[in-house]
């Protein structure tokens, strides 16, 4: 038996905060299923969801998410009006170019756009 990815769930301090957030940008109607629990099914993604807990975030996230954009400024400017925070300038290298961001509780995304 193969296991298959049902959601991926980030630990936060403001569910209603992030799902809001992270629903704007991908598309889908933000859930508060409790006051510590909040989800958005992306249109053809997987559900993204989100749990208080009560420590901060301590250091780089160990897992991020990668966005394929046809346009890092553009995908970039409509983050950051939604709360996103960019971090450092848009890197290139062989594969594409990426661009890291930080969500409103400061968790690490970036936008990539493949060579």
């Amino acid at each position: 038996m193969r296991a298959r990815l049902s959601e991926i769930v980030f630990d936060c301090h403001d569910p209603a905060l992030l799902v809001r957030f992270w629903a704007a940008l991908f598309g889908g109607d933000p859930v508060d299923r409790s006051p510590g629990w909040s989800f958005v099914d992306p249109p053809d993604g997987v559900r993204i969801a989100f749990q208080r807990v009560p420590e901060g975030k301590a250091g780089k996230n160990r897992l991020h998410l990668d966005l394929e954009a046809g346009d890092l400024a553009a995908a970039t400017a409509r983050a950051v009006a939604l709360g996103a925070s960019p971090v450092g300038a848009v890197v290139s290298d062989p594969q594409g170019d990426f661009q890291v961001l930080h969500d409103p509780e400061g968790n690490e995304f970036c936008f990539v756009l493949p060579a």
